[in-house]
This record gives C-alpha cells, sequence and structure tokens, in this order.
C-alpha cells in the first residue's frame, strides 16, 4: 500500500463565492478513484487536500454556507501533483487578504508542480498570477467575454468543456470540473478506472457536445443600443424575408447608415445578427414543443431542415434534432409525468 507521501497530492484550494459544485465534484472524483483502485487490487493513487487561500482557513459559498477547510493553501508542503483552484467570485479578487496568496500561486511551477488547474472562475485566477499569459483557455460561457477583454493574451476557447496548454488545465462552467477531473484520472490510471468512476457518478467520460449549447448567443442589449430598438420588431417577423434594406427602412435610416451604426454598436453585421436571433427562438422551440423541425426552420424564417440543421451546427455544434434530445423538458418521456399525475 501507497504512504500518503507516494500518492498524487491534489491540493483543490476553495475560492469565496463559489458553487460547491466546483470543488466538491473534483473531490469526489478523486476519492471514488482510490475507491476503484482499491476494487482493482491496486493501491491508493491519491491525496487530496481541500485548502482555503487565506489563513483562517474559511470561505463562504454562494449557496451561503460558510466553509472551513483543513488546511491553508500555502501550509502545504511543495511539492504538488496537481493544484486546482476551484471557483471565483471576482469580488474578493483584489482584497488585500488575497495578496499573499496571489504571491504563492506566482511562484508555482512544473518545477514544483505537475498540474495546474481551474474551474469556472478559477481561470482568472490563475491569470491574475500570470499563469495563463499566452496560453490557451477555457472558462465558464457567460465568463468567456471578460477574460478575453481583461487578459487579451490568452487564447480563450469558450466552446470547450475544458482543455490544456502544457502542463496547465483550465474548465468551464461548474460540473466541467468534473469532466476535467475524470480527464486527470484517465491520464494517470488509464481508461479503465476512469470509466469506473465515471459510472459510479453516473457521469459520461467525455461528455458529448460542447459548451456553445448552454450559452445565450446574444447578450442583452440596453433600449438605447439599436438592436435593443428593433430587437423586438424582428422576434415577430423571423419568418419573413429580411433583407438589411427593410430593416433600415423600419428605423427610418438609410441601408448604409443603418449597417455601419448597427455593426459599432452591437460588435457584428445586422445578417449575422439576425440569424442568432433565429437561433435562439429555434432552440426555444425546440426546448418547449414538440413542433416538428421542419416547422420550425420555417417558423424562424431558416427555410428548410438541411439548412437549420447547418446553421444550428455553426452556432452551438450540435444538430437540431440533438438539441431537443438533450434540453427538451426534463420530466418528457421518462414516465415521471405518470407517477405524478396518478
Amino acid at each position: 500500500m501507497n504512504t500518503a507521501a507516494e500518492k498524487k497530492k491534489v491540493v483543490i484550494v476553495v475560492m469565496t463565492g463559489n458553487m460547491l459544485l466546483d470543488f466538491a465534484g473534483p473531490t469526489d472524483v478523486f476519492s471514488n478513484a482510490n475507491n476503484c483502485l482499491l476494487a482493482s487490487g491496486l493501491a491508493e493513487g491519491y491525496e487530496v487536500l481541500i485548502a482555503a487561500p487565506t489563513a483562517d482557513r474559511t470561505v463562504k459559498a454562494r449557496t451561503g454556507v460558510e466553509i472551513r477547510c483543513p488546511y491553508h493553501v500555502m501550509e502545504i508542503t511543495l511539492p504538488i501533483d496537481t493544484l486546482i483552484i476551484a471557483g471565483n467570485d471576482f469580488h474578493g479578487s483584489s482584497a488585500a487578504a488575497l495578496d499573499d496568496f496571489y504571491e504563492w500561486l506566482a511562484l508555482i511551477s512544473a518545477a514544483n508542480t505537475r498540474r495546474i488547474a481551474s474551474i469556472c472562475g478559477g481561470a482568472f485566477v490563475l491569470a491574475k498570477a500570470g499563469l495563463l499569459e499566452g496560453k490557451r483557455a477555457t472558462t465558464h460561457w457567460e465568463l468567456s467575454e471578460k477574460l478575453k477583454r481583461e487578459y487579451p493574451s490568452i487564447q480563450v476557447n469558450a466552446n470547450l468543456f475544458f482543455t490544456n496548454d502544457g502542463n496547465v488545465y483550465t474548465s468551464a462552467g461548474v460540473s466541467s470540473g468534473i469532466d476535467l477531473s475524470l480527464a486527470l484520472v484517465e491520464e494517470d490510471f488509464g481508461k479503465d478506472i476512469a470509466i469506473r468512476v465515471a459510472r459510479k457518478l453516473v457521469f459520461y467520460l467525455s461528455r458529448p457536445g460542447f459548451q456553445a449549447q448552454f450559452g445565450n448567443l446574444l447578450p442583452i442589449y440596453e433600449s438605447e443600443n439599436i438592436a435593443g430598438k428593433i430587437q423586438s420588431w424582428l422576434r415577430d417577423h423571423l419568418h419573413e424575408s429580411l433583407e438589411v434594406g427593410r430593416i433600415a427602412g423600419k428605423m427610418n435610416m438609410s441601408t448604409r447608415n443603418f449597417t455601419r451604426v448597427f455593426h459599432r454598436e452591437t460588435g457584428m453585421p445586422p445578417a449575422k445578427f439576425i440569424e442568432k436571433l433565429r437561433v435562439e427562438a429555434a432552440r426555444k422551440l425546440l426546448e418547449d414543443t414538440d413542433i416538428p423541425l421542419e416547422r420550425i426552420a420555417e417558423q424562424c424564417g431558416m427555410g428548410n431542415l438541411v439548412s437549420m440543421r447547418r446553421i444550428f451546427l455553426r452556432h452551438l455544434l450540435v444538430t437540431p434534432s440533438d438539441y431537443r434530445r438533450i434540453f427538451r423538458t426534463a420530466l418528457k418521456d421518462t414516465g415521471i409525468e405518470d407517477l405524478l399525475v396518478n
């Protein structure tokens, strides 16, 4: 049997304001990996340490739960095999209480830590410490534009559940920390052990799809924005032909001036905006109704099913039929509805 010193030391730093699953998910993955290794006649592979970034060892989750961590991360002796930064609410990211933590984190490198990882908003913690400079990374889809804006040197891919660049790994929102942790277990102990862990957690070893399926294609625009002024009218006329000249006329603007102003205020041409609006309308119908796909394509102005399929793949990386299967009403076709009625 391995001693604690021989196990891979996994340190999960719990940041204030995170969701419980940000750190609980990875903790369960590595703990269950130990159980699966023992069941296979092998030694436990991981020593999992839950740590706080501050000396008081206390953090508050977004749910209001106060978490008392067993360790202050700076008390843990290097080297560390895998360091995971779980979550970040941004309110305390520049607080004086975290200054020492960021100084410590900036010294983490391949020389003293084999793998460095983040979950959800934890990517901003790595970025602040300079660990993502010039690297590929991902984060929660709601935060991807913020990460691009604040750290332009980072190559942000908002579609992936997780990615890595060298020894630095980043994962997307919340449950994606489980995806990443399963991948790390597979990297360490092979596919068979990782599959056993995934089965225990009733989770995919490699989840199908991409994060693009979960995010909104369009932001919420202020009423003063040209998109905010025309968006409601466009939604009511998606089934019609929407040439730019017609929309410009609705706004009492020339086609040229409308196109120029629209691109300046939204960052995209009108045609691209309308296509995204059509996808958003179609995905809502796929989620909430049993309307045939061909009819949805017509109602949303995408012509036919072939065209809608092509547009969905371009924007969401999934077909309309697969999107409906994944995101249709939760109780649909499960038998639960009948149980509730009876």
